[in-house]
């Protein structure tokens, strides 16, 4: 548990305030920001009031519907925060975007373990609009194979919309490193079937290949079309 993080964005928000070097602070673009632990400790909490104090932008990446908790301090960033000129398009202090990998609980069980179910999720995104927030959904990483046919991204797709999202994303798979052994072993455990198959796609590589990622987004941006649903922020 970092506990000194807000002291160390203070100082440098600090700065960047000095030089007027405005722009949006992603969190959880590394890890969840809103864990299980921070209930208790409130350091992402903290980190948003230094934020609010020196007017800074925010775009919130999340799982957790305990972002709920925080909705009034990001009233007040949303409310009070300076946007560089490049950024006005946005028109908001604060984004709210909500990740998912699938729609299917027992499927997010083994990839996301610990995580609040798509349900839970779908719902929190739910409150933040209805709270008056510009608010989306992230399908990053679709799961190749498992989660990224047309049915279940039309059925992604199409379930964000009904609860209210503003904007969606959608993307493939990186594997690097542990990360990509542990992906494996739950691949040969669940799903033995697909292994051979992203052995293949990702050989020597952390991602698949480009013409499996232009497909993706072909299929992504006709759905988005044919349900009338904003792709990207803006």
């Amino acid at each position: 548990m970092k506990v000194n993080s807000p002291n160390i964005l203070e100082k440098q928000l600090s700065r960047a305030k000095r030089l007027e070097r405005y722009g949006f602070i992603s969190i959880s673009s590394a890890t969840e920001a809103w864990q299980p632990a921070e209930e208790r400790y409130e350091v992402t909490r903290r980190c948003l009031e230094v934020i609010k104090r020196h007017r800074f932008p925010v775009h919130c990446l999340t799982k957790s519907p305990l972002i709920l908790r925080d909705l009034d301090i990001l009233e007040e960033i949303d409310e009070r925060a300076i946007l560089p000129d490049d950024l006005k398009i946005v028109g908001r202090g604060v984004l709210v975007t909500f990740s998912f990998s699938t729609l299917d609980p027992e499927v997010s069980r083994i990839f996301e373990p610990g995580a609040p179910s798509p349900l839970e999720r779908l719902k929190a995104l739910k409150e933040v609009r209805d709270a008056g927030f510009k608010a989306g959904a992230a399908y990053i990483p679709v799961l190749l194979f498992i989660s990224d046919t047309e049915e279940e991204l039309e059925r992604m797709i199409g379930a964000a919309k009904e609860f209210g999202a503003d904007y969606i994303f959608v993307g493939a798979l990186t594997l690097y490193g542990s990360g990509k052994e542990i992906y494996y072993r739950a691949l040969e455990r669940y799903f033995p079937e697909h292994l051979p198959k992203y052995e293949r796609l990702y050989l020597g590589r952390g991602e698949p290949p480009l013409s499996y990622r232009r497909k993706l987004e072909t299929i992504s941006r006709r759905i988005f079309v044919e349900k009338n649903v904003r792709y990207m922020i803006i």
